[in-house]
């Protein structure tokens, strides 16, 4: 399979049905081989938009909705990221190519999966990706303030760490909810924080807390 010109063929489907509305999200959407970061013998499917297994019950999220969380987020270049819920690495990797001169802070409960995506984001040269094992509801300290942060995994409501690590003006994407989920944008202000809903979505539960 000619996996480059697949991945070409599925952003220009996304563009076609009103996703990756944001250059620079297509643009990250190109350049990130995703076949590289799901099992081998699901490959074949890697550009299909659709979630794919894992493993340790886990998926890769459909292109669209990456698409969707990566325009809501819209970093800037020299951006510093938090991501909870590493997986793959695929959507960390889309991260990195939004923040050219920024990082992306990654929190992955499942030590397999952490090490399995370090491995895969350090073989395609994404140096600026960093990631730890630990529980996502205690966000990154370490590398705080951050101007964005985005859940991978669904919660009852966004962790208080994680956006008190978002520095004033920046931004929280995040499925929140339970059975019933809605996707969300958390703009981080003096006074408090304004909410936006996008609609409902469909993520696997955050683990720990």
């Amino acid at each position: 399979m000619e996996f480059a010109s697949a991945r070409e063929a599925m952003v220009d489907r996304l563009e076609a049905g009103g996703y990756a509305e944001r250059p620079a999200t297509a643009d990250a959407l190109r350049a990130v081989p995703r076949h590289e970061f799901v099992p081998a013998e699901r490959r074949g499917g890697a550009y299909d938009d659709r979630p794919l297994p894992i493993g340790d019950g886990q998926t890769i999220s459909a292109p669209h909705m990456v698409a969707v969380m990566s325009d809501l987020l819209a970093p800037d270049p020299d951006d510093d990221v938090l991501e909870v819920g590493t997986g793959c690495g695929y959507h960390a990797a889309v991260t990195a190519e939004l923040v050219d001169d920024g990082t992306v802070s990654s929190v992955e409960y499942r030590p397999a999966l952490a090490d399995r995506a370090r491995e895969t984001l350090d073989s395609l040269g994404y140096d600026r990706v960093r990631v730890r094992v630990g529980d996502g509801h205690e966000g990154w300290p370490r590398h705080a303030p951050y101007d964005a942060a985005y859940l991978t995994c669904a919660t009852p409501s966004v962790p208080d760490a994680v956006v008190d690590q978002v520095r004033e003006g920046g931004v929280v994407v995040a499925p929140v909810g339970e059975r019933r989920q809605r996707l969300v944008t958390l703009r981080v202000r003096a006074d408090g924080i304004d909410r936006e809903d996008h609609g409902g979505v469909r993520f696997v539960q955050m683990r720990g807390g």
